[in-house]
């Protein structure tokens, strides 16, 4: 009986031993992940700023236009 507990106990420890590396595995693939995640977000977050500024852009130049034409109406 004592070397059936002992192998139950032993079979127990190597699944608990398996979960663990497979936890470990998986937190190493989430920290890349997210890493990687970080890497993307903060490379949009530069692309929409950039959109934004263009977009400001044009439309500075747009009613620009706009006011010499009324300009022009005037005249």
């Amino acid at each position: 009986m004592s070397q059936e507990v002992a192998r139950d106990a032993e079979a127990r420890v190597s699944e608990l031993a398996r979960q663990i590396e497979d936890l470990a595995a998986l937190c190493d693939r989430l920290r890349t992940e997210n890493q990687s995640l970080r890497r993307q977000q903060e490379s949009l977050s530069s692309e929409r700023a950039q959109l934004i500024e263009k977009n400001e852009q044009a439309r500075a130049r747009v009613e620009a236009m706009i006011s010499r034409l009324k300009a022009m109406e005037n005249s």
